[in-house]
């Protein structure tokens, strides 16, 4: 096996959504590095610019951007219809987007009473709904090209529980949508990889919490509860797409990779 070979990535395109995010543009560094080109998904209005930039000082990437508010259905058709009608090849579905804990949504990120029903529903619909759209309509795409793949960026929260100890004394919550649309996500990935087996191979990533410069007291009881006493890195993550979107995992579909340091283990 020559896995020089096997992870260069050379002619393979790589569609990633929230792709200017902490996650996204790390996973798209990493892509360009290993000679993939990039679609770069994002909100409009958002700043492309600094991480074509950057891409472009790492190889001699090609960079696709497409503005897109993906919340919003229509805009969502437009998309994809872009994609279609300008034959864009999509070997690889990086479902990313996503609003997170630190997204300022009222009803969202605070405690469990203050949470909203009308915000839960946003939430499902950005974190969820848009994998499946996307899956989906470019289903089509994707299994006509050699080796395509799906993969999901969902969350230990996805099937774990909250300790709120974690939380104590800080600003940060578990809001229940976050962890109710990754536990989706995870089972949309089992569904999605009976269904589109044989063409396309479809797995998720589940990490762990990323370093984020979240406040000292909730890193440190973080770090004690992980196995390696650590946060996450956005390069964790990449790594483990880089191993999902080559054929060092040919055999593998259907499958949640847990990225966490160990934190679901004890």
């Amino acid at each position: 096996m020559d896995i020089n070979k096997i992870i260069d990535l050379s002619g393979k395109n790589f569609l990633i959504t929230g792709a200017l995010g902490q996650i996204g543009s790390e996973i798209s560094k990493t892509i360009a590095s290993l000679n993939g080109n990039v679609i770069l998904v994002d909100q409009p209005n958002k700043n492309f610019k600094k991480l074509n930039n950057e891409l472009s000082k790492i190889n001699n990437t090609n960079i696709i951007n497409l503005e897109c508010n993906l919340a919003n259905l229509k805009s969502r058709a437009s998309l994809i219809n872009k994609i279609t009608s300008k034959n864009i090849e999509v070997n690889t579905l990086i479902n990313n987007v996503a609003f997170t804990g630190h997204s300022k949504i009222k009803g969202f990120n605070t405690n469990f009473m203050m949470q909203k029903s009308e915000t839960f529903q946003e939430i499902i619909n950005l974190n969820l709904n848009v994998a499946f759209d996307l899956s989906k309509n470019l289903f089509p795409i994707l299994k006509k090209n050699k080796d395509s793949s799906i993969i999901n960026i969902a969350s230990i929260y996805g099937f774990l529980g909250p300790d709120y100890n974690l939380y104590k004394k800080t600003k940060l919550f578990n809001p229940a949508a976050y962890a109710s649309s990754k536990a989706g996500l995870i089972q949309l990935t089992k569904w999605l990889a009976s269904t589109c087996a044989p063409n396309v191979r479809v797995n998720c990533i589940s990490p762990g919490g990323i370093f984020n410069n979240q406040e000292k007291i909730f890193v440190k009881k973080y770090n004690k509860k992980t196995l390696l006493n650590r946060m996450a890195k956005a390069s964790d993550i990449s790594s483990a797409v880089v191993y999902l979107s080559t054929n060092m995992s040919s055999y593998v579909t259907g499958h949640n990779l847990i990225v966490d340091g160990g934190i679901s283990v004890t």
